[in-house]
């Protein structure tokens, strides 16, 4: 019997793979991490991966394993995610970069400190550890090596923010909704009878937003054109990303988005939409998670955020670790501090942050 650890954050995609998991005749046990370290909520709030509604998604996880009849285990982790995760958003985001967090904390939180506390600490022997994200995995016969999927509903696959996961990580993973559509998930849970079938899907990192993470006293400073003339004045770099109209109080003529970001001189620039158009960008720290690092230049399909669409590049590798990324066509808004990920196929084969 292959014992199970479901990462469970009681909404119903998590719940409905130990669900499946369950039923498939494992030992499954739920866990959830204890992420939030504020103050605790005082009416509703909105729902967020980091915030005040941590305990009720608790509560709720804890709720769908006693029905499932499984055991759950919370693991406190607020001080490692403080330090890795929030700490680093909050740096990245008064340098003027456009950080991803969910990138980190499922590299180095979620399928890493997780469960090395989970073992060590907790004495929890498991075989595979699971969650509800929409992609697969597989072993690429050729290579032996272990690879992310993209999920079958391409309009839900998630595998972008998992593209920092290594071969140690993904060789012990399973994720049961790869191969499903959303209201197939909750059509199951509502036959189940879990309580969170209908429940809305959690739209942002952090409640509040970057705002509330970096938690910066308000800062003026210009808005400026392309040639440097002032237009506007802003509260903050940090409440601002490339490719951003909404928000910038400039009004009059032709519509103007955020084209750069000068946190040294506290400088937001904004211009025309076609200013907005790169066509080569560096991204380090690169991960390859499903292969070894290239000696040669890889001709692979590129995401520069997680909405847009993987498009035809050149991913060249460079003697210091980086990669060069040259498209084939010019792309909106590249904003440095996000992930490039790379794809051959639907094979995730890995990624990097956007640098320049």
């Amino acid at each position: 019997m292959t014992r199970v650890v479901v990462g469970m954050s009681g909404g119903v995609d998590s719940s409905v793979a130990a669900l499946l998991l369950r039923d498939a005749g494992h030992q499954v046990r739920g866990v959830t991490m204890k992420i939030y370290s504020g103050k605790p909520a005082e009416g509703p709030v909105a729902d967020s991966c980091y915030g005040p509604g941590e305990q009720s998604d608790i509560e709720e996880a804890a709720r769908v394993c006693a029905r499932l009849g499984i055991r759950h285990t919370v693991v406190d982790l607020c001080g490692e995610y403080r330090s890795l995760v929030l700490d680093y958003a909050r740096d990245e985001s008064l340098s003027g970069r456009t950080p991803n967090p969910c990138v980190l904390c499922n590299g180095r939180v979620k399928f890493g400190l997780l469960l090395d506390r989970l073992a060590n600490a907790g004495g929890v022997d498991f075989d595979l550890f699971a969650t509800g994200h929409y992609c697969r995995v597989v072993k690429i016969p050729e290579t032996g090596r272990f690879a992310i999927r993209a999920a079958e509903d391409p309009r839900k696959d998630q595998s972008y923010f998992l593209c920092m996961l290594d071969q140690d990580q993904l060789s012990r993973v399973t994720f049961p909704l790869g191969g499903m559509k959303k209201p197939d998930v909750r059509e199951i849970a509502r036959k189940a009878g879990l309580g969170n079938h209908a429940r809305p899907e959690s739209q942002d990192f952090a409640a509040g937003g970057y705002k509330a993470v970096v938690s910066q006293a308000e800062r003026a400073g210009p808005i400026t054109d392309p040639a440097g003339k002032v237009i506007g004045q802003h509260k903050g770099v940090w409440g601002y990303t490339i490719g951003q109209r909404k928000g910038l109080g400039v009004g009059g003529g032709e519509p103007l988005y955020v084209t750069r970001i000068d946190a040294k001189s506290h400088t937001v620039v904004a211009g025309p939409e076609s200013s907005l158009y790169r066509q080569e960008l560096v991204a380090r720290g690169v991960n390859w998670a499903s292969r070894d690092a290239p000696a040669e230049p890889l001709r692979l399909h590129v995401k520069i955020r997680y909405r847009n669409p993987a498009v035809l590049a050149v991913v060249a590798p460079r003697e210091d670790g980086s990669v060069h990324v040259t498209f084939d066509e010019p792309q909106r808004a590249i904003a440095r501090g996000q992930w490039a990920v790379f794809y051959d196929g639907d094979i995730l084969v890995g990624g990097g942050v956007i640098a320049e």
